[in-house]
């Protein structure tokens, strides 16, 4: 039977980029989109390139999103071996920023609904269809910013990108992978947040020096590991990151 995979916020960006990559592999892909109708031109653009794709609106503001997901994916597919929670936002549009005085409860409250609650939300609904998959994968989408440990480092890489909220988001949802991945860790489910790189996307800017199509990597690789493989990390590519 063939494996299937979850990606959230999947009509564009990373989240394209893996789905399209994980469809190459011979696994079926379900996009989550937002905007139904950006959903069905991502699945055009991927049949134009003989990939054939699923779709599901998925709203991570919408409360009912994880039941109308779990409904749709238990009915047709009745198991999902891959779950990728991409979707995520940057309120501010600007990661080189130093707003902790400033930022506003309702900055803080969107972004930590899309960034974290939806997250745990979507994973503990569609937990029980991972538990039938042979090798569950579950890859949460973070950032370096997320790090305590380079934020706070004395001559820091990333001290000029102190965007709060984003930041904090990012940081509490890999404090959900280490405790999701310590209560699995006796499964065949692996857990494992996943930096990216810093992408030319809409939250990323123009500035990025990652292209697009080569976003994917990470979370490719964190939906993919072997038996062996690790969980509970924070990882780009296949180098571990510090907490």
């Amino acid at each position: 039977m063939e494996k299937v995979a979850f990606i959230s916020g999947a009509n564009r960006g990373i989240g394209f980029e893996t789905s399209k990559k994980l469809a190459e592999l011979g696994i079926k892909v379900i996009l989550g989109s937002r905007d139904l109708n950006k959903g069905k031109e991502a699945i055009e653009k991927l049949a134009s390139q003989g990939i054939e794709a699923d779709l599901i609106q998925y709203d991570a503001a919408d409360l009912e999103a994880p039941q109308k997901v779990y409904d749709y994916i238990a009915e047709k597919y009745n198991k999902l071996d891959i779950l990728v929670n991409n979707a995520g936002v940057l309120l501010t549009g600007n990661l080189f920023v130093t707003n902790t005085s400033t930022v506003s409860d309702s900055d803080i409250k969107e972004t930590f609904q899309t960034n974290l609650f939806s997250v745990i939300s979507l994973t503990q609904k569609l937990l029980p269809l991972i538990k039938k998959s042979d090798a569950g994968r579950i890859v949460n989408v973070s950032t370096i910013l997320s790090s305590l440990t380079l934020h706070s480092a004395k001559d820091s890489p990333i001290a000029p990108a102190k965007e709060f909220a984003y930041n904090a988001s990012k940081t509490a949802l890999n404090a959900f992978t280490i405790h999701l991945a310590l209560e699995l860790k006796e499964t065949n489910i692996k857990v494992n947040s996943g930096h990216p790189g810093w992408v030319k996307t809409e939250l990323g800017g123009p500035n990025a020096p990652m292209e697009v199509k080569d976003s994917y990597e990470t979370s490719l690789y964190l939906s993919t590991l072997s038996d062996d493989g690790p969980s509970g990390g924070l990882f780009h590519k296949e180098e571990t990151l510090p907490w």
